[in-house]
């Protein structure tokens, strides 16, 4: 399936029914009088959470989603149907914006969580509704009003409690399938991941935690290079960042400070966001140069590195200890 992010698409409520004017002529109804019957009001359009979905592919290839129209009014005052709402399904952590004005609606996080975005129009009056003393035979009806419409722009933020993030081919994708039933996409060249990858790792107490290898940041990815960029968001939601250092790198710690300046750049508090500095790879460094590195990166972070190596199964258990306890499970 196509991972999509991002969608804009046009939401319309439907239009209210027109009012009618009617007068009652029955045969034993001598002054029978106005019955002309209100029109139905038009449907709304509701974004609801479903937690079967992991993309908004299906807005790649639909983009008007309108409601039905409210029916018109009859006689004997009887109103017109109203249109029937229509519900929009996108996956949970679904983020609805005006496009225009980017101002926020809503955040669908909890399945079957719901939001209207385009409210329908009111239904016309009828002629029933202007009956009076000066006036025992109106004709005035009203038609029915047109329902909202509205261009949103949709953004998908996984839902993930941790985030590995690091700089391309640092070993995130081979972590995640280490830690987890995932299998995403692992090669010995930079950028083999182009897509969000989750996985389900099994705390102490049997519950399941959900860990997202986000595709690989780049100098100058908080301005739009690479592929950083696009998914930067995914982890504005995560409560702790593993960030992924290789050992077996030209300079580990150049590649710590190039993640660090994207974070502050990107904003939204990343760089405040608990984190844990994990130096992967450890097999391609000497005891020595780990060291040395390990001395480097936690005198520049202030953080205590952990030493892993994801491919050999390495250090994963005081990694996962680590984790639970940051995050207080």
């Amino acid at each position: 399936m196509q991972f999509i992010d991002q969608a804009r698409i046009t939401v319309r409520g439907g239009r209210g029914g027109d009012g009618i004017a009617a007068f009652r002529r029955e045969k034993y109804v001598p002054a029978g009088g106005p019955s002309g019957g209100d029109g139905g009001h038009g449907g709304h359009v509701v974004l609801q959470a479903d937690s079967n979905l992991q993309t908004l592919l299906d807005f790649k290839y639909k983009r008007l989603f309108a409601a039905d129209d409210g029916r018109r009014g009859g006689p004997n005052k009887c109103t017109g149907a109203s249109g029937r709402q229509l519900v929009v399904k996108v996956p949970c952590g679904t983020e609805a914006r005006h496009l225009t004005t980017g101002i926020l609606l809503g955040d669908l996080i909890e399945p079957g969580q719901q939001l209207t975005v385009a409210f329908g129009g009111r239904g016309g009056l009828g002629n029933a509704h202007y009956l009076s003393n000066r006036n025992r035979a109106p004709e005035k009806f009203t038609e029915g009003r047109d329902g909202e419409e509205w261009p949103l722009q949709l953004e998908l933020k996984l839902l993930a409690e941790v985030g590995i993030i690091g700089l391309p081919n640092a070993g995130k994708s081979t972590l995640i399938a280490v830690l987890s039933a995932a299998r995403p996409k692992i090669a010995d060249y930079p950028f083999t991941t182009l897509i969000p990858n989750l996985g389900v790792v099994r705390r102490p107490s049997g519950d399941g935690t959900v860990f997202a290898d986000i595709p690989g940041l780049i100098a100058g990815a908080a301005q739009g290079a690479g592929l950083g960029h696009d998914f930067l968001r995914h982890i504005e939601r995560t409560r702790l960042l593993i960030h992924l250092v290789d050992a077996g790198a030209e300079d580990p710690v150049g590649d710590l400070r190039v993640v660090e300046k994207e974070l502050i750049a990107y904003g939204h508090g990343l760089v405040d966001r608990p984190r844990l500095l994990v130096l992967n790879k450890q097999e391609l460094a000497s005891e020595d140069q780990l060291q040395r590195v390990v001395a480097e990166l936690e005198a520049i972070s202030g953080r205590d590195p952990l030493t892993i190596s994801a491919v050999m199964g390495r250090g994963l258990d005081s990694l996962l200890g680590r984790v639970w306890s940051t995050l207080g499970v």
